[in-house]
């Protein structure tokens, strides 16, 4: 996933999908306002991977629906206390999440936006944190009805994880590094600048306030300033390579001429009726803020890490080189796949997977004519430019026409599908360089944005086309577009289920939509067949390459030489890659962790319930109540599994769990044909 992250040091920033696949929007506990601008069957994990379900199955539908008549009452008191304590939790988060706010379009008070990057700003998250873990400890979880409870555990689970994360002893750690190239604010706070017609800016008084937002840049690039220089002293600092990416996007934002820079595009979007002399007046305001204000601060944050940071800057890798590193990996994988997981386990998960995929893909190149060993096939994938796109533009074209077929074969796996309509697009040329191939940027649901697939023209010559549809549905439909889309759109569910979320849930099921491919044909094409592989391969090859950062000493030479052994990934996306993994350990583990999750799951509910299963019920359970720690997920899944074989549910009725009417409904093709699963 790739989903753009804010603002590592923001309340949960380390918790959600961060990054995504390499840089997903962040999905905010708060709801967003308007803001413009094969099947290849993944292998039963080991005990150690496989979440460990709450010691009460976890029931997961209708509010009310199961609590028994004399207990009505005390359920109904008891729900809603519990959903007031959600809304107070999300107003206090609201409240002191600035970056979050300012990602989603919002306006921020003063007050709170110079807080960003500040221990005070993470101390008033903690007692937030700490006082909601008291008031859920005094509701009665088994007083509530089914939904109720499932949302008290994703709840409980989330504020458990958020604590973990604003720990003094893990802020020590965490708050010192308080962004780099991958999670960069420096990068993604010119997106946050800019709007787009219809988007947030709608009055005079909003484009006042984002100038003065843009006022205020220098403040948050001194605390973040402060905060490195916390780091120095301690010796917890970031490897030298990222503090060298960080410097070149900004050479990259100020090589843009102020006057074309997205810090003026709020001046091309004024609201309708603004008069002329007015137009002018802010142009010129917004200009001379870009050359008087902005660029300077961007000057100094680039002299401050060129000129301090960086001969500070170590040359390790790994998280295990820093003071607690071991530890701080540990608690940031919990965070990322929201299970307490054995980082060796998890590296030989991953050597088992490779070796799976390898076998898998050496028939798939017999089908494209050759019969090489892997490692000069994998070269022959580098060099033959049949694999390779003849220019840019033959990338949009492809993945245009991915789209195309996913729309007109959804209705057979899925029964809901967004309201929230998909575009696709190349990245701005002054992201391309630091992208990897594809990601996902969320709508809004009110519309007034559309979900965006990005997709990566830069050196478009080393592109692979073999790659298209994979990446299509991975990143866009029904990969994250499904997922966040129908979560945003469904009002029955709390505010941190239908826009929080955990990287193990959001990427596993973007990694698990990439399988879906093959039920719908998609991959009956070879060159397309050895690209979902290879993509699969890479999430493989990350438990291997991840923990071997983290854990095992290697260098970065080391990790990218084992991509290329193992795939055919060129250089540059390899080592696109280990530097994504390096500046956000853990989270290329949820991936596979995730989907291999759902993929079990789904192989439960088939065996299970034989000839009554149905791929599109399964999907509007996965999908049905946002994103869950895998833990409430397993659950939910077995709950409904077990009311099917009981007769207790009806067929069809989708999206039971916690709400109907969510995303368009699609007529039921009773004669629409779903692969089984190799």
């Amino acid at each position: 996933m790739g989903l753009n992250v804010t603002a590592r040091h923001a309340l949960v920033g380390l918790l959600l999908v961060t990054g995504a696949c390499a840089g997903q929007a962040p999905m905010p506990n708060a709801a967003p306002q308007p803001n413009p601008v094969a099947v290849t069957k993944l292998d039963t994990p080991p005990e150690a991977m496989r979440p460990v379900a709450p010691a009460e199955p976890q029931p997961a539908h209708d509010r009310g629906r199961d609590t028994p008549a004399g207990a009505i009452g005390v359920a109904a008191s008891m729900a809603n206390r519990l959903d007031r304590l959600f809304a107070e939790d999300s107003r206090a988060q609201q409240a002191l999440d600035p970056l979050g706010a300012l990602a989603r379009g919002e306006a921020v008070p003063h007050d709170l936006v110079v807080l960003a990057f500040t221990p005070t700003l993470t101390e008033r998250q903690r007692v937030v944190a700490d006082h909601s873990l008291v008031q859920l400890a005094r509701i009665d979880r088994n007083a509530l009805d089914r939904a109720h409870r499932l949302s008290y555990d994703v709840f409980h689970q989330t504020l458990d994880n958020q604590r973990a994360m604003l720990d003094p002893a893990a802020q020590a750690l965490l708050g010192v590094q308080p962004f780099n190239h991958f999670m960069g604010f420096p990068v993604e706070f010119p997106e946050m600048a800019a709007t787009s017609a219809g988007g947030s800016l709608r009055t005079l008084a909003d484009v006042e306030a984002r100038l003065d937002l843009e006022r205020t840049l220098p403040v948050l690039f001194a605390n973040a300033q402060s905060r490195f220089r916390e780091g120095i002293a301690s010796g917890v600092v970031e490897p030298h390579l990222t503090v060298a990416d960080m410097i070149a996007q900004i050479d990259a934002i100020l090589a843009q001429p102020a006057e074309q820079s997205l810090f003026m595009v709020p001046t091309r979007h004024l609201p309708r009726g603004t008069a002329p002399a007015t137009r002018r007046r802010l142009t010129r305001a917004f200009l001379a803020a870009t050359t008087g204000t902005v660029y300077p601060a961007y000057r100094k944050l680039r002299a401050f890490l060129a000129d301090e940071y960086l001969p500070a800057a170590r040359d390790s890798v790994g998280l295990s080189a820093i003071p607690g590193g071991p530890a701080l990996y540990r608690l940031l994988v919990r965070g990322q796949t929201t299970l307490d997981l054995d980082p060796d386990a998890v590296h030989r998960t991953g050597l088992a997977e490779v070796a799976r995929i390898q076998h898998d893909m050496r028939g798939v190149e017999a089908e494209l004519g050759f019969a090489l060993p892997l490692h000069d096939f994998f070269e022959v994938m580098r060099t033959d430019q049949r694999f390779h796109p003849t220019s840019a533009q033959q990338l949009g074209i492809g993945f245009r026409a991915v789209g195309e077929n996913v729309s007109r074969l959804a209705p057979r796996l899925f029964l809901h599908v967004p309201r929230t309509p998909l575009v696709i697009q190349p990245y701005p040329a002054y992201r391309a360089r630091f992208e990897a191939g594809g990601s996902y940027s969320e709508g809004m649901p009110d519309g007034s944005r559309p979900g965006v697939f990005w997709y990566n023209t830069y050196d478009w010559q080393h592109r692979f086309m073999t790659g298209i549809t994979t990446l299509y549905l991975h990143e866009g439909a029904p990969g994250h577009h499904f997922q966040i889309s129908l979560a945003q759109e469904n009002k029955t569910l709390p505010d941190f289920q239908r826009f929080g979320g955990n990287a193990a849930y959001v990427e596993g099921w973007a990694l698990y939509a990439e399988t879906l491919g093959y039920d719908m044909g998609l991959y009956r094409d070879p060159m397309q067949h050895w690209g979902t592989l290879d993509d699969e391969m890479l999430r493989a090859m990350r438990l291997v390459v991840d923990t071997g950062l983290h854990t095992r000493g290697w260098t970065r030479d080391q990790a990218i030489a084992y991509m290329l052994d193992n795939s055919g990934m060129g250089r540059i996306d390899a080592a696109s890659e280990v530097d994504r993994y390096i500046a956000n350990p853990g989270q290329a583990l949820a991936y596979k962790v995730g989907a291999m999750t759902i993929q079990r799951l789904r192989d439960e509910a088939r065996s299970a319930l034989g000839s009554r299963f149905d791929i599109r019920d399964f999907h509007d359970q996965v999908l049905g109540s946002g994103a869950l720690p895998l833990t409430v997920l397993e659950a939910k899944i077995h709950q409904w599994i077990g009311e099917r074989l009981s007769a207790q549910t009806s067929a069809g009725e989708g999206f039971r769990n916690q709400g109907a009417g969510v995303g368009q409904s699609v007529k039921r093709d009773e004669a629409a044909h779903t692969r089984p699963l190799r």
